[in-house]
């Protein structure tokens, strides 16, 4: 019951600290002791240390020994990889939900990022656009039968959520995502997989140009 109770504890701080490096509440190059970081969690330093160790292994954070925890920063070598990957795999995620013949109710979770996104959008909210966003992604890698390459693309989400979240407020261009994902939405539900596909791959390609652009200044700056 100990050992449960221990484990739950790990998983709850780890959970929680991974929404605040990926939701940006932990900056980016920021460096936290461990005893702060236990008493913003209401723990002992066992669990956040279990926690960290974790959080690590995915390339979130480095352990500094005496001096606590870094917030790995967001590198534009690191997106342009990611990105990389993303453009070559996820249009045909795309396509393939698009050539399958499926219900209205598989697609209700697209639609309802979808909506949220503009209602976002609508309200000015854009670290609520951002989440969204990547609501939509997520909804649609779900539709994907390929196992494999579904697990594979879901790690690299994180990493991709957090470049958003860094840079949502220096960029421009949510309007015009939002308008290509509504055409991507509509590709995939009247069943053209090359279109779907075709759109995808052109939004990834010109929103990762934006993204790094954004985060290549930023590191020049702090030169």
């Amino acid at each position: 019951m100990v050992a449960k109770q221990r484990s739950t504890r790990v998983d709850d701080v780890y959970a929680q600290l991974r929404r605040d490096i990926l939701d940006t509440r932990l900056l980016p190059g920021s460096q936290v002791p461990e005893p702060e970081l236990a008493l913003r969690m209401g723990v002992s330093r066992t669990p956040v240390r279990e926690a960290l160790i974790k959080l690590q292994a995915e390339g979130l954070i480095e352990l500094i020994p005496r001096h606590g925890v870094r917030i790995l920063p967001v590198s534009a070598d690191d997106m342009r990889e990611i990105y990389g990957i993303l453009i070559a795999l996820e249009p045909e995620v795309a396509a393939e939900a698009a050539q399958r013949q499926q219900s209205e109710q598989s697609f209700t979770a697209l639609e309802t990022a979808m909506a949220k996104m503009e209602a976002a959008l609508e309200g000015g909210d854009l670290r609520a656009w951002a989440n969204a966003d990547d609501d939509f992604h997520r909804a649609l890698l779900a539709l994907g039968e390929n196992r494999r390459m579904t697990q594979f693309i879901s790690t690299l989400f994180d990493q991709a959520h957090r470049a958003r979240m860094v840079t949502v407020r220096l960029r421009s261009d949510s309007k015009r995502s939002t308008q290509e994902h509504r055409k991507i939405l509509r590709a995939i539900t009247a069943g053209r997989p090359d279109e779907a596909r075709a759109l995808f791959r052109s939004h990834r390609e010109r929103t990762a140009g934006v993204l790094l652009s954004i985060l290549e200044e930023t590191q020049l700056r702090s030169l």
